[in-house]
């Protein structure tokens, strides 16, 4: 019932933006990774400069394997850099580094929906898992309180993207506020930066767009018990 029916169509628009979200970030970190800064200052390096103008001497930073593997881990204080981002000084590399960066910010300085998203990440990781299964077995047996908690589970995943979305603007905006201000990229080279973290947004956006969409699928599927 959930896979033979008109509702799945409410999916594609969040497929094709997902689709599209991530051919831009391609595009963009291809075009400036080929942007050499003025500077001559790697990824690594603008991480390094970040963190210790603000004050943030407990987070290392490391190299990583794979393509825009970039992440902040919390729970062992580091940030890994993908390869090229760790050592290139590109523009691209020092806009995801100092993106990075961001992160390990917000958590030195206690953002509050940071804090929260970390908080419903149990949460919304398990819902992610069981909502469909609880749902498909609310839908067999015809017990509605399971697609119910079915459905209130997919509630904290949409809320965990919801939340994402506006805290990787907000590391993006320290990320370009602390290379502006730390004279690591010069005026001419900002924009490009910004187009690059713009790009990345964009794919968390669309992971939002996508999640409401299905929420809307699941609750129609479950007016039809």
């Amino acid at each position: 019932m959930m896979f033979n029916d008109w509702t799945i169509l409410l999916i594609i628009p969040g497929l094709i933006l997902g689709i599209w979200a991530q051919s831009k970030v391609r595009r963009a970190y291809k075009k400036y990774s080929k942007v050499q800064t003025k500077n001559n200052i790697s990824g690594a390096a603008a991480a390094n400069i970040v963190l210790n103008s603000n004050g943030v001497y407990d987070v290392a930073i490391e190299p990583g394997r794979g393509e825009l593997t970039d992440h902040y881990d919390p729970a062992h204080k580091k940030i890994v850099l993908s390869e090229k981002i760790y050592s290139t000084s590109s523009v691209a590399a020092v806009a995801i580094a100092a993106h990075e960066c961001g992160h390990a910010l917000q958590h030195a300085n206690a953002y509050s929906l940071i804090k929260f998203r970390t908080a419903i990440v149990p949460v919304a990781n398990f819902g992610s898992f069981a909502t469909y299964i609880l749902i498909v077995l609310g839908l067999i047996f015809s017990y509605p309180p399971l697609i119910s908690i079915g459905i209130v589970l997919f509630c904290v995943v949409v809320l965990f993207y919801a939340v994402t979305y506006p805290v990787e603007v907000n590391a993006s905006k320290r990320a370009l506020f602390a290379i502006q201000n730390l004279n690591i990229l010069d005026s001419s080279e900002l924009p490009m930066a910004k187009k690059v973290l713009d790009a990345a947004a964009l794919t968390y956006f669309a992971a939002l767009i996508s999640s409401l969409l299905t929420l809307l699928r699941l609750i129609l599927i479950s007016r039809r018990r």
